[in-house]
């Protein structure tokens, strides 16, 4: 087998593993995907007029104050991801299935 193919199948059985957790665990899966929503639908809907007031000259209109809030909820979304990977890694290696996955062939 060559290194790609080997690459491949390591990458889903990994991949494979990372679902079956998904599934048993669907409050990260929720919290993931609604995070971002909920605080997009908050500082528009909810504060959108009070927060875009301070945006350009005098009164922005709703397609500018989402351009300067879209890249801050997307830095947080992507700090959340991270910080949830980092504790899933750190659980794998206190519960030792590192180690177990180093005597495996992966």
């Amino acid at each position: 087998m060559s290194s790609l193919t080997l690459a491949l199948r390591d990458s889903s059985t990994m991949l494979r593993r990372n679902l079956l957790h998904a599934r048993r665990y669907p409050s990260l899966t929720l919290n993931l995907l609604l995070t971002p929503v909920m605080l997009l639908l908050l500082f528009v809907y909810v504060f959108g007029d009070v927060m875009s007031a301070g945006i350009g000259d005098g009164g922005a209109d709703r397609a500018e104050y989402l351009a300067y809030l879209v890249p801050g909820i997307l830095m947080l979304t992507i700090g959340g991801t991270t910080i949830g990977s980092a504790v899933s890694v750190s659980n794998d290696m206190s519960e030792g299935v590192i180690a177990r996955f180093r005597t495996m062939a992966i």
